[in-house]
């Protein structure tokens, strides 16, 4: 497993940002890479995962009021590196930016792993909530 570090703040090079999302298989952004790299620059708060060689692993970014509630919007670790805790150690760090605020709210595939992955940090599936479940409505174009 490769060491790593995280950092907060956006400062990427286009082609790296590409590259990443390309690796996980994301093409719907890397399909439209302008709505990326502009969505990544009006994030409220990005936070990226490097390598000890400087090669971006890793990048999470939240959007938020910064007073009621964040949405993680993007998750995402270089497939070599899951495992590593990169995710973890990235989530944790908006987690604790955003501490404050009353929801942290996102939305994520039906992917085996991840309910295990975002439970063991605290969050719980909507329709697990009590007394009453909760329910969630998205629109995609």
């Amino acid at each position: 497993m490769p060491e790593f570090r995280v950092h907060a703040g956006n400062e990427l090079t286009d082609a790296e940002v590409l590259a990443l999302y390309e690796s996980v298989g994301w093409t719907t952004y890397t399909d439209e890479p302008d709505a990326l790299l502009r969505a990544i620059r009006r994030s409220a708060f990005v936070v990226t995962c490097r390598d000890d060689t400087g090669k971006l692993i890793g990048l999470a970014r939240a959007i938020s009021d910064d007073a009621t509630v964040c949405y993680v919007q993007d998750i995402l670790v270089d497939p070599s590196c899951q495992g590593s805790g990169a995710g973890r150690s990235m989530l944790e760090a908006i987690l604790s930016r955003y501490r404050h605020v009353r929801q942290t709210v996102l939305i994520t595939d039906n992917e085996p792993g991840q309910r295990a992955f975002y439970e063991a940090l605290g969050f719980t599936e909507g329709s697990d909530f009590r007394p009453e479940p909760l329910r969630m409505f998205a629109r995609f174009r």
